[in-house]
């Protein structure tokens, strides 16, 4: 018999405290004013926070509009994370300031592939789809 692992998700706390954070931090880069010029001028999407266990990292998912000069903007918010902790820690009331990192949002990505593979002849044949 197969062992399955079963791995929770999120608690409703880290749900929460990830939530939180994505508000300040979409905020707090909408403002703009960050001492980073690679960052002036650009609207950035925060998609999603999700924050370990101990609630000490949060790993925010990021896309700039249009997907335009992401892995740029990316380095940008790495260089100006320090910044960034602060100005979200002044906006949020957690016990520890938590660890930013940031990774490229994909989820809209995924979204086209799985439209550009329903939409192939086969698939909508296989779906009973005329």
């Amino acid at each position: 018999m197969a062992k399955h692992s079963y791995e929770p998700g999120p608690s409703q706390r880290q749900l929460r405290v990830g939530e939180t954070i994505r508000r300040a931090l979409a905020d707090v880069l909408t403002r703009g004013a960050l001492h980073e010029p690679d960052l002036d001028g650009v609207a950035i999407t925060v998609g999603e926070v999700r924050c370990s266990p101990d609630l000490k990292v949060a790993t925010a998912y990021v896309l700039p509009l249009g997907g335009r000069d992401a892995e740029r903007v990316l380095a940008a918010l790495e260089r100006a994370k320090g910044e960034l902790r602060r100005r979200v820690t002044r906006a949020v009331s957690l016990k520890f300031s938590p660890e930013l990192r940031f990774r490229l949002d994909q989820t809209y990505e995924r979204i086209d592939d799985t439209n550009r593979m329903l939409d192939q002849a086969r698939v909508r044949r296989d779906l009973g789809e005329d």
